[in-house]
């Protein structure tokens, strides 16, 4: 896929979610009135926001990352500020997570500010260079706000998701008006999620696109970073099916 269709399909993906979301939120206004409404997507921004905010701080936590400094790793130190010069970014603090699977992921929040981090696990197992095409892979969501854009994105699904679970608990239990009214209840909340499911679709091939994005962002800031990406995925996947075949055996 060329840079420019890549793009085109993303902006494409983000019109398709915002109209859509749109439109049915303007016809369940319509329908039932603004102050509930309004006060259930206030309440689900807000707590997507919360969540937003001290996500780092509960990946810390969960995954066992330690931030690392120049003196304790000089290698993956320099790797990640090399590249972040090579991006021309702002350099993240450089992370070491303590999970026993190959992986690298980037985090970020206005109060933790920009994180990549990388398990033991995958600098044992890829060789330097393929370690150098995952970073450039990481970056990649950094420098263009992947973490911002989903959290956007993954808004608008919940938003109808809480409409329908409203509407669905209100009329099981009696808390929307008479017969008729819990009737239309149950219609908004049956509509409202297969909205919830049709904007999901979209939120997943949208942070498929993102992934091929930051793809090329490792591409275009690391030398041969289609080879060393290529070979870095495939030992990961290697590893990962060889953990599942134990686990099993």
């Amino acid at each position: 896929m060329s840079l420019l269709k890549l793009r085109l399909s993303m902006v494409g993906t983000i019109s398709f979610l915002i109209g859509l979301s749109t439109l049915f939120f303007a016809i369940i206004l319509s329908l039932i009135g603004t102050l509930n409404i309004v006060f259930l997507v206030s309440l689900v921004v807000a707590f997507n926001l919360a969540q937003w905010l001290i996500a780092p701080y509960l990946i810390d936590s969960m995954y066992k990352v330690k931030k690392v400094s120049r003196e304790e790793n000089p290698k993956l130190y320099g790797m990640v500020e090399r590249l972040s010069q090579r991006a021309k970014m702002k350099m993240p603090s450089v992370m070491i997570a303590r999970i026993p699977i190959p992986n690298a992921f980037a985090y970020s929040s206005p109060l933790a500010g920009r994180r990549v981090a990388v398990t033991e696990t995958l600098l044992k197992n890829l060789e330097e260079e393929e370690v150098e095409a995952v970073i450039g892979h990481e970056l990649g969501h950094l420098k263009h706000r992947d973490v911002q854009i989903m959290m956007f994105a993954s808004v608008l699904p919940a938003i109808f998701y809480f409409i329908a679970y409203s509407f669905m608990l209100s009329a099981w239990f009696g808390g929307y008006g008479g017969r008729r009214d819990s009737g239309a209840a149950i219609l908004i909340g049956l509509a409202s999620m297969v909205i919830y499911w049709v904007l999901s679709l979209f939120v997943l091939g949208l942070s498929r696109l993102r992934e091929y994005y930051a793809d090329r962002h490792s591409i275009g800031i690391v030398d041969e970073g289609s080879r060393k990406l290529s070979e870095a995925l495939a030992k990961i996947v290697d590893y990962n099916a060889h953990m599942k075949y134990r686990s099993h055996k």
